[in-house]
């Protein structure tokens, strides 16, 4: 069985946007995962994983929506201050949710400040290509690092006509590298490739500087992300082919919880080693007290 190595507290460097560039250049391989919650968050940076992703889909995985449309910025910010709070070395990506960037340059640039201001991201990512090329250069031109988000994004599920793998004819596989070499050029530092076809993605990574972080996009992306629910089984309404399952907390979940409430029905929990009590003495005087 190989292991895997993990750096000591003292070994180790807070991961920069700068440090995504160098492992790019040095052909190191970046990880990346999804985190909502302080405890996940803690896990992942005991781990040594490159980066936390807060992303807009705690609002299927974790609120329960049937899509990310209805996340808000109130959302997005209470969860991203979680993870803040348990990671001390990972790069730390807020995602800017749903008409948190779309309409207006200015709201734009004060809601992907308030990630970092109020919410301890080191950086901010959002979806789209050429249409949000203003809106980038605006948000990195106020000292706030973007991450861009090509092929499947989800914000557009109905535009896109659903959860559907993208750029798999000519002409939108070139569109897809425009717009990633216009992303580029905009000041991203680096870009997620989402269910794009593995040879595309890999063409596209070798002609950009920056970084591509894949998700259903192949083996030659230059990192990969995945949703942490996804891979620990914790998300049971679908998972998507491009996921692999590591685990299966759902059906440990159901275990401990069946356990639990059959101890509780048979009177075997608490047990006496659960349960706090008083010297005697001050029972005696208690019971006394109300002539028992």
């Amino acid at each position: 069985m190989s292991t895997t190595s993990v750096d000591s507290p003292a070994q180790r460097k807070k991961i920069t946007t700068r440090s995504f560039v160098q492992k790019k250049q040095r052909s190191e391989p970046i990880s990346v995962l999804t985190a909502y919650d302080y405890p996940t968050a803690l896990a992942l940076d005991r781990v040594g994983v490159d980066s936390i992703l807060v992303g807009d889909s705690l609002g299927m995985v974790v609120l329960g929506y049937e899509n990310t449309l209805p996340v808000t910025m109130d959302e997005m910010l209470h969860h991203c201050r979680a993870v803040a709070r348990g990671a001390r070395y990972a790069l730390l990506i807020g995602d800017m949710p749903f008409m948190s960037y779309q309409a207006d340059v200015n709201d734009a640039v004060r809601n992907a400040g308030r990630f970092l201001q109020e919410a301890g991201m080191d950086a901010v990512k959002l979806e789209g290509g050429r249409e949000r090329i203003e809106v980038i250069r605006a948000i990195v031109g106020a000292g706030i690092p973007v991450q861009g988000h090509l092929g499947l994004t989800p914000q557009s599920v109905h535009q896109l006509g659903g959860m559907r793998a993208q750029a798999r004819n000519a002409a939108a596989a070139q569109r897809l590298l425009e717009d990633a070499l216009l992303l580029q050029a905009a000041g991203c530092f680096s870009i997620v490739l989402e269910s794009v076809p593995a040879r595309l993605a890999e063409f596209v990574s070798q002609r950009l500087e920056i970084p591509t972080i894949g998700i259903g996009a192949g083996a030659g992306c230059d990192g990969q992300v995945l949703v942490t629910h996804d891979l620990l089984g914790l998300f049971e309404r679908f998972t998507p082919r491009f996921v692999r399952q590591y685990a299966n907390f759902c059906a440990q979940m159901e275990t401990a919880f069946t356990a639990y409430k059959a101890d509780v029905e048979a009177r075997t929990f608490p047990a006496e080693e659960h349960s706090v009590e008083m010297l005697e003495d001050e029972w005696q005087q208690f019971l006394n007290e109300f002539g028992a």
